[in-house]
């Protein structure tokens, strides 16, 4: 059974607030029933040194991406993962993280793709949750197994792959990695590495990271309204960055807080095309380079 919202009136300007929680909102309801809280890092071992009570672990490699083909896991293996974590299919999903949530927002969003309606991130994720001294526990709970329906993965209506994004080159692209690596200064290293630098022609930059504030919470409707005002108001979004996980946090900006319509993650990012053959590339700032942040 769903939780109600935060009603937290900061959230109220969005255009879903029900898609955040406050610390105090989650500190109130642990163990509540119908509420099932996930931290998904991207340092995966930062779980195992404490962790918000109650809450189970998410790889957001191992358990969310195919072993074998890049993609991500499939509706049965989805099915079983919830079943395994004891999550039933009206329960309310809370998901934490560090580095911004950038972790548990890709997370969020391929819970979207399987259809899990209630589906909410902590407003500031780990990190403010250990900043305040708020509870933390070593133990991993032992979930009762559920009976998730079996679900199918839809990858139409949030998902970008390569070609959708050639074939549309000129609609609104976001790069929302560092300036840098937009100017093709800097790449990825180790299993993402790229060939080539520099970003998608027309793709305007706009860090993801602009869209937090200094204490890592969200910033407010007003502040986002700003950093994005140079993206047009209607239409579809396309987002990207190295490999689909910090667009994700962009997505969920997009689609949650500022209420964007057909908002679409391109989660084969940089690293897909930066390393296939005769794809377009443009390096330097460039027009399209808008954002601010700093990674």
């Amino acid at each position: 059974m769903p939780v109600a919202p935060d009603p937290y009136p900061a959230f109220v300007s969005y255009a879903h607030p029900h898609r955040l929680v406050t610390t105090e909102w989650l500190s109130a309801n642990l163990g509540v029933s119908g509420l099932k809280i996930i931290e998904c890092n991207a340092d995966v071992l930062l779980y195992g040194i404490g962790h918000v009570p109650g809450a189970s672990k998410l790889d957001w490699r191992s358990d969310l991406d195919d072993p074998v083909t890049r993609d991500y896991i499939d509706g049965e293996r989805f099915t079983e993962l919830m079943r395994s974590q004891g999550i039933e299919h009206d329960d309310t999903v809370v998901l934490y993280g560090n580095d911004g949530n950038s972790h548990a927002a890709h997370a969020l969003w391929v819970f979207t793709m399987f259809g899990h309606a209630d589906v909410r991130l902590l407003d500031g994720g780990r990190d403010v949750w250990i900043a305040e001294s708020r509870d933390t526990v070593f133990e991993t709970p032992e979930p009762t197994r559920s009976r998730y329906p079996a679900v199918v993965r839809d990858d139409t209506k949030v998902r970008a792959f390569r070609e959708d994004v050639l074939d549309q080159l000129g609609t609104p692209l976001i790069d929302v990695r560092s300036p840098q690596e937009y100017a093709g200064f800097t790449g990825a290293t180790g299993p993402d590495t790229v060939l080539r630098g520099g970003h998608i022609p027309t793709a305007m930059n706009i860090p993801w990271t602009d869209a937090l504030a200094p204490d890592g919470r969200f910033r407010g409707r007003a502040e986002l309204d700003a950093i994005y005002g140079e993206v047009p108001g209607t239409g579809p979004v396309t987002v990207y960055s190295a490999v689909g996980e910090r667009s994700s946090h962009t997505w969920f900006v997009l689609e949650y807080l500022l209420g964007r319509e057909s908002v679409r993650n391109y989660d084969g990012s940089w690293t897909e095309w930066g390393n296939s053959v005769r794809m377009p590339i443009a390096t330097g700032s460039g027009v399209g380079a808008v954002g601010s942040g700093a990674r």
